[in-house]
Order: structure tokens, then C-alpha cells, then sequence
């Protein structure tokens, strides 16, 4: 969903569309705020065409309400959201070129407060956003971490990272930040930050394979950063973090483009658009083929794992430019349903009863 080489495509076809894309707020009926359980996903629309949008998909109906925070707010979300949480009553959304974080009620997505994250006039293009002990954390483009208050929704501090940090995972009491360096192709960054969550200070910085973007934590405490490599002719990498000392365990090439650490297992896709499962007590490969119904999926762009259920989600951002869709499958990798979204779809949020 997020890394460098799918952030130019997305320009590069943006660039067609723009004239023809641009957003135009719009009033429409009040929304049917979700009654019961279900999901939202943040569609990421097209690269600086300010249409990002918001579905949910209601468990109970089965129907998806598309761009439900255009519905409930009379105006859009922004350019290119990139991360959505749900955290107690709220649910933030991370929107990238509009250096914004959208904080909405999480059961009728009105919009409680919209964060600007901006150093001047200049804005951080804020990307993915964690929790943790009534703070929220969000990466930014221009190098920091801001932290959050999410009782008086205002920011408290910046911390200095690496370069264009990407995801970031807690762990320990500590927050592991993944420093891409992602603008500056060809030079990429290669460090991990790690943060202390009491003192709100970097207290060690950790070299992976460069390019590194998605970060997660097993049930251990085992912090996983997937590298992207550059493209060429460094492959990309998995790399396994001790978060009691702080070391890189092991480093090794794995494909990956894409990953979701849940539980005692991990998800990726991979280059050739296949699902394959990882177990992290293990620490091996345990299936090369989690889709076993053969269900094609175009262009798998990120993964999501209801851990109420255990149901494996696949977005599918299919030419990149039209609606995308959303498959559900259960355990063993049979597709249950699919359902047409927004353009790019990029991240799920659960919303639980």
C-alpha cells in the first residue's frame, strides 16, 4: 500500500486524472451512522487529486455505505489518506499531502477535530499513526513523530526521527520507528528509531536493510521491519528486533511487499501477488499459499486480520485509477465475500460492537 515504487505509480497515473479528479464538496442526506459491527476502509484515491474517500461495510446488512465522511461532514477527507486507527470512541485518519489527521466519532465518522500537522506553512505529510497509554503517535514525511494528546486532540511534542519515517509498532514501552529515507531515491535510509514512551526520547537507532516501511509486533515482543530494498539490486529483507536489548537478532532477503503482524502469526505479500502466512514462534514459513479457493486477486495492496474472527482481509487496488474491492476470506483461505470500494484501497479499521 505505502511503499516508494507504488507512491510514484500513483503520481505518475495521477497526473492524467487531476484536471478530471479534483474533489468539490458536496452536501448530501444525513448518514446512517453503523448500528452494529463491521469495518471501514480508507481508499486512498489518486496521488495529489484530493479524493480520498471512506466506505464501511456493515457485518449485520452486508452493505457498504461508500465515502461516509464525505456523507457526514459535507466536505472530503483530503489527498491520499494513508493510515486509519480506531482508538477508544474515535477513530483517526491519517491523510498524507493534506498534513492532516481527521479524528472522527467512530460510529457515525463525523468529525469530532482535524488535526493540522504542519512546521510553518510547510505541511509533515503525516503517514501512520499507533497508541499508546493515551497518547497517539503519528510518522511524518518531514522527520518527526508527533505525539499526540487524545483527550485535548492537540500536540504535545515532536521527536526527531530518521528520514520519511514509515510505520512504527510499540513494544516493551517503547515505540520502534521504520526510517525509510523514501524521498531521496536512490538514497534510501536504513535505521530503525527506537523511542522511549516515558521520556519521549530516541534512545538507540538500529541499522536494517535500506528502504525499511512496515514494522510490527508478535506476542513475544518480537518487532518485525520488512525493507523494501531499492528496487534493484538489493532485495528486500526481513529483519527480527529483541525489544528487551534492543539488537537485530536476524536479518535475511525475504519477499515481501507488504506485511501485518497478528498474534503468533505474520502476513505478506509477496511480488508475485500471492498471500503467504509466517509464524513467529517458528520463525519460518508455514504456508507459501494462504488463498486455497483460487480467488484472483488483480493487485493485492494491503492485508488486515479481524483478530474477533480471525478472518484474513486483501484489498485490491486493481489498474490503480478505478474503485478497488475488499476480500474476506476465512481461515483456510476460502473466499467468504468481496465488495466494491474507492480508488486504492489502503487500510481497514474494525469497529467492534
Amino acid at each position: 500500500m505505502k511503499n516508494f515504487k507504488q507512491n510514484i505509480l500513483l503520481a505518475v497515473v495521477s497526473l492524467s486524472f487531476a484536471l478530471s479528479s479534483c474533489h468539490k464538496d458536496r452536501k448530501l442526506a444525513p448518514v446512517t451512522p453503523p448500528a452494529t459491527s463491521g469495518f471501514y476502509i480508507l481508499n486512498q484515491g489518486l496521488f495529489n487529486a484530493n479524493n480520498s474517500t471512506l466506505s464501511f461495510y456493515d457485518y449485520t446488512s452486508k452493505q457498504v455505505t461508500p465515502d461516509i465522511f464525505s456523507t457526514a461532514n459535507s466536505r472530503g477527507l483530503g489527498d491520499t489518506g494513508n493510515d486509519v486507527e480506531i482508538y477508544g470512541s474515535k477513530m483517526y485518519v491519517v491523510v498524507n499531502i493534506s498534513s492532516t489527521v481527521e479524528v472522527v466519532d467512530s460510529r457515525t465518522a463525523k468529525s469530532v477535530k482535524q488535526i493540522k500537522l504542519f512546521n510553518g506553512a510547510n505541511g509533515r505529510e503525516p503517514r501512520d499513526i499507533v497508541f499508546y497509554k493515551g497518547n497517539a503517535y503519528v510518522t511524518s514525511y518531514d522527520g518527526t513523530v508527533a505525539v499526540i494528546d487524545t483527550t485535548s486532540l492537540t500536540v504535545s511534542k515532536y521527536i526527531t526521527v530518521g528520514r520519511n519515517p514509515e510505520q512504527l509498532t510499540v513494544a516493551n514501552g517503547k515505540l520502534y520507528v521504520a526510517n525509510s529515507g523514501g524521498l531521496g531515491f536512490p538514497n534510501f535510509d536504513n535505521t530503525v528509531s527506537v523511542i522511549d514512551l516515558t521520556s519521549l526520547t530516541v534512545v538507540k537507532t538500529l541499522t536494517v536493510t535500506v528502504n525499511p516501511q512496515n514494522v510490527g509486533t508478535d506476542n513475544n515482543g518480537n518487532v518485525y521491519v520488512l525493507s523494501a530494498g531499492d528496487y534493484s539490486s538489493v532485495p528486500s529483507s526481513l529483519a527480527i528486533i529483541d525489544d528487551v536489548q534492543d539488537i537485530v537478532k536476524t536479518q535475511t532477503n525475504f519477499d515481501g511487499s507488504n506485511m501485518i503482524v497478528q498474534g503468533d502469526n505474520a502476513y505478506f505479500i509477496t511480488s508475485a501477488n500471492k498471500i503467504i502466512v509466517y509464524s513467529t514462534k517458528t520463525q519460518t514459513v508455514t504456508n507459501t499459499g494462504f488463498i486455497t479457493d483460487g480467488t484472483a486477486i488483480t493487485t493485492p495492496y494491503s492485508i488486515a486480520v479481524d483478530h474477533t474472527t480471525g478472518e484474513l482481509f486483501v484489498t485490491d487496488a486493481k489498474n490503480y485509477t478505478s474503485n478497488g474491492a475488499v476480500f474476506a476470506f476465512d481461515k483456510t483461505g476460502k473466499k467468504e465475500y468481496s465488495i466494491t470500494v474507492g480508488i486504492n484501497p489502503g487500510k481497514i479499521a474494525f469497529l467492534e460492537k
